[in-house]
């Protein structure tokens, strides 16, 4: 059942989490773009823990692909797919409220507007799955 619209919802959402956080970078420091994964090597603890918090947004969103068989805990997991970029979406507003020497930071990258791509792709992923539930429970009445 890999090829129902949830599955790809959810492989579209684990790519932007965990691939394109290489691609588009969150903000632009000194005429120096910041990407997600240059974080690791900062000092700051909750720099670390964005890409960290990127990272398992996609492998859960691809975990989640092959549990078809259990449709509520798929939806349950989107859900928590869900929790993790609000909570990483609110982590990067307040780094990017709070960078040091804002003046000379003029620039936030695309970047940081991936989990609100990420969200929106695992809402619609969620709505496909509870779609398929709700048909499963109509043929069952059936019986």
């Amino acid at each position: 059942m890999i090829q129902r619209i949830q599955s790809i919802y959810l492989l579209l959402a684990s790519i932007v989490s965990g691939g394109l956080i290489f691609v588009f970078d969150l903000w632009e420091n000194f005429k120096k773009e910041i990407y997600a994964i240059e974080l690791f090597f900062k000092e700051d603890f909750t720099l670390k823990v964005i890409p960290v918090l990127f990272i398992v947004s996609a492998i859960i969103s691809l975990i989640t692909i092959f549990l078809y068989k259990d449709r509520k805990f798929q939806f349950v997991i989107g859900r928590i797919v869900i929790l993790i970029n609000l909570f990483l979406l609110g982590l990067l507003i307040y780094v990017s409220l709070t960078l040091p020497g804002e003046i000379s930071i003029s620039e936030k990258g695309i970047g940081m507007f991936l989990p609100i791509l990420v969200i929106l792709l695992v809402v619609l992923a969620n709505k496909a799955i509870k779609k398929d539930e709700d048909l499963v429970k109509s043929v069952d009445r059936l019986r």
